[in-house]
């Protein structure tokens, strides 16, 4: 196995950025690649675009429109506003039906192009809003799938799977990254850039995991 290179899978938000910097610290050469399916807020592609050019990371830009119109959901419907309390039943509305098994199906694809063993992405089982496929029995499910499908050796790294938000500051600021995850990256579901709108569900995970990270550090 190639263990010299990575891809991550980067949406410019605060998780895949942090696992960015934790890939550039780790492989001699990583490349990021973000997905363009027509969602609600471009500005998340932006953001990726400004944050690997300004610190020369190769970038590309796939296009997975058709995920628009298979799931239709408060991610990608204008009329469609995002849940801001917690689901009685099932997931909330910012769910994507399958988006993170694309993500990784088509990154894997673009992978072995380039004889690159290593994705990396930035889901986690211990600080999620209850989607699916953010858990770590789906991505060991899904690596031996790859694997299989392919007839090629994949390792998908998941840094965060077993960390919460606080822990994932505290990730930022060990690499030397914590003002960019702070100022450059965006998480909010209303796409607002930096600390977000304040009132969505993840601008308030991100928000209640950096005060617990500050708490830590008093």
């Amino acid at each position: 196995m190639n263990k010299e290179k990575a891809v991550v899978v980067f949406s410019g938000g605060q998780d895949s950025t942090t696992c960015l910097f934790w890939a550039k610290k780790k492989f001699k050469e990583v490349i990021a690649v973000s997905f363009d399916y027509n969602q609600k807020h471009k500005l998340e592609l932006e953001c990726a675009k400004d944050i690997c050019k300004k610190h020369k990371i190769e970038h590309h830009i796939l296009d997975l429109s058709l995920l628009n119109q298979l799931a239709p959901n408060s991610l990608t419907r204008q009329d469609i506003k995002v849940d801001t309390s917690a689901p009685v039943n099932g997931v909330p509305n910012s769910f994507v039906d399958g988006r993170n098994m694309l993500f990784l199906t088509f990154v894997a694809v673009f992978a072995k192009q380039r004889r690159i063993n290593t994705i990396i992405t930035g889901v986690s089982q211990s600080d999620f809003s209850g989607y699916p496929d953010c858990r770590d029995v789906f991505i060991k499910s899904l690596n031996v799938t790859l694997n299989l499908a392919m007839d090629y050796q994949f390792e998908i790294l998941t840094p965060l799977m077993w960390i919460n938000k606080a822990e994932t500051w505290k990730m930022s600021e060990d690499l030397g990254v914590l003002d960019i995850i702070k100022e450059e990256t965006l998480t909010c579901y209303n796409g607002i850039k930096g600390n977000g709108c304040g009132e969505c569900p993840a601008c308030k995970l991100r928000k209640q995991g950096y005060l617990e990270f500050k708490k830590y550090k008093k």
